[in-house]
């Protein structure tokens, strides 16, 4: 949701508060498409070894309050973004409308759930800028998208392993994939998003960041995506979810919270950033 503030290097307060604004309004809609999808799947969720757990799926949270609660949660949310920005009610509706189409439909099409995954992520970078009337280059929007894609793809590769390790498929659309088929999507998206980020670090001349220092920031990426992989990969995943079985590339949240790798490189990519952009504004 700050990606577009943190990228343009600006300190101006109401770009941050509208920003702030955006991630309320994101996280009231995507509190209703979860509660949406989780009544729809309530009887697959309770075949799975931790989502059984959920509020729903456990009987704690009835599918009737669940859904006149995301119904309610999505209003508020589009009224929010309405107040703020006429531009983030058309992203936050984009997003409730592919969302909605995921929840009954697009799930269980292999390769389409990936592109709405992916799409949810690049739609709350776009709100948090559309609501600052910020510029969105399009290296920017490539970048996100193909990493949201790459997320996309390390969260349904754990959920096939999960899946094949336990005998039961707990989507539908995992009998559609493969190891295989996801290692090779895999290293294509992930190639593509490096070479997007490295564009986009370029700077002015190729209509990407504001300064070409920020191809300093690319070897903190290129790291974090290969350790994200490494994460990821069906032998060390196997070994680290025998010691941790919370901390998988099926919750993208817990690798980010809870990698000590991953937390060492997104702060040095942060720390370079911001000196890149405390030096741009003192000259």
């Amino acid at each position: 949701m700050f990606a577009a503030p943190v990228f343009v290097f600006t300190v101006e307060v109401d770009i941050w508060l509208c920003a702030s604004g955006a991630l309320v309004a994101f996280c009231l809609v995507s509190s209703a498409t979860y509660l949406l999808n989780d009544s729809l799947d309530v009887e697959a969720e309770r075949q799975h070894p931790r989502k059984r757990n959920r509020p729903i799926a456990a009987g704690l949270v009835s599918v009737p309050m669940a859904r006149s609660t995301s119904a309610l949660l999505a209003v508020i949310s589009l009224t929010l973004a309405a107040a703020i920005s006429a531009s983030l009610a058309v992203v936050i509706l984009a997003y409730g409308l592919i969302q909605v189409g995921y929840c009954l439909r697009l799930k269980r099409e292999p390769l389409l759930d990936l592109f709405c995954i992916a799409a949810g992520f690049l739609l709350r970078a776009m709100a948090g800028g559309v609501a600052a009337g910020l510029v969105l280059y399009p290296w920017f929007l490539l970048t996100v998208g193909l990493l949201a894609l790459f997320l996309a793809l390390e969260k349904r590769k754990a959920e096939l392993q999960i899946a094949l390790g336990s005998g039961v498929m707990t989507r539908q659309v995992l009998e559609r994939y493969s190891l295989q088929l996801l290692l090779r999507l895999e290293g294509l998206v992930s190639t593509s998003a490096f070479m997007s980020y490295s564009l986009w670090a370029s700077g002015p001349a190729l209509n990407g960041a504001s300064t070409s220092w920020m191809l300093l920031t690319m070897p903190f990426v290129l790291v974090g995506i290969f350790r994200y992989q490494l994460l990821s990969d069906p032998e060390e995943a196997e070994h680290r979810r025998s010691l941790n079985p919370d901390r998988t590339s099926e919750k993208p949240e817990a690798i980010f919270l809870g990698d000590r790798g991953i937390k060492l490189t997104l702060l040095g990519w942060l720390i370079t950033t911001a000196v890149i952009g405390a030096l741009g504004h003192a000259s």
